[in-house]
């Protein structure tokens, strides 16, 4: 979380010392928490936004893999903030609009099935920091941020510098959006599974015979309807 901070641990009894030491920050954090996975772009996507009228920094990381899970740390003036807050809302709405207008700008998008933000998130790994003059924490664990211009702070300022990356990576963004709507389709298929279960399961305890099945067909000339007296 702090770049320029160099901690050495020494033992006096056994004369060994570890140096810590990370020059590229959270960039390397997130490539520590992505070790074992498959990254589907190499370097960490790093930007960071200051706003000195009102002593806001934010830095914010994230790499994509493989994988099917999230991972997503936030910070405030270096204290884990695991309930999240106004840091993390404001990041997570500037990541799904970027991502969808990137998508639908470049024809990646094609049809009205938009990724919400959970897809977009899915497989991605991502640190957020902030620095903050006046932090308000909510809850006696003091681990959520709540002040309000954070928020609009951290959402135009990752909007922007999200935007100008995704359009000097074109390979890579188109991965990420690719991924982002796959994970769409997925729940979208499951949802639909899910309401065929019900419904079979539902004309199954009226008696009615188990060959009965939905229409799937949008053509007219394919499509008939049986009216049954009885």
């Amino acid at each position: 979380l702090n770049p320029g901070l160099t901690i050495t641990v020494e033992d006096d009894r056994s004369g060994r010392s570890v140096n810590f030491h990370f020059p590229n920050g959270i960039s390397a954090f997130v490539k520590a928490l992505n070790e074992g996975k498959n990254p589907i772009h190499e370097e960490p996507i790093y930007f960071k936004v200051e706003e000195q009228q009102q002593n806001l920094l934010c830095e914010v990381a994230i790499q994509y893999n493989d994988s099917y899970n999230e991972t997503l740390l936030t910070f405030a003036n270096n204290i884990n903030t695991i309930e999240g807050g106004t840091h993390l809302s404001g990041f997570k709405t500037a990541l799904t609009r970027s991502l969808n207008s990137y998508a639908r700008n470049n024809n990646i998008l094609k049809n009205d099935l938009a990724p919400s933000g959970d897809d977009l998130r899915e497989g991605m790994c991502g640190i957020i920091s902030i620095k903050v003059h006046d932090p308000q924490f909510e809850g006696q664990t003091k681990t959520k941020l709540g002040n309000a211009e954070v928020e609009s702070f951290v959402s135009s300022g990752v909007g922007q510098q999200l935007g100008s990356w995704l359009e000097e990576h074109p390979s890579d963004a188109r991965r990420i959006c690719l991924k982002g709507i796959m994970a769409a389709q997925a729940r979208e298929a499951a949802r639909k599974a899910r309401e065929l279960t019900r419904r079979k399961g539902a004309l199954d305890s009226g008696g009615l015979p188990g060959k009965l099945y939905d229409c799937t067909s949008k053509n007219v000339d394919e499509s008939e309807i049986y009216l049954v007296e009885g």
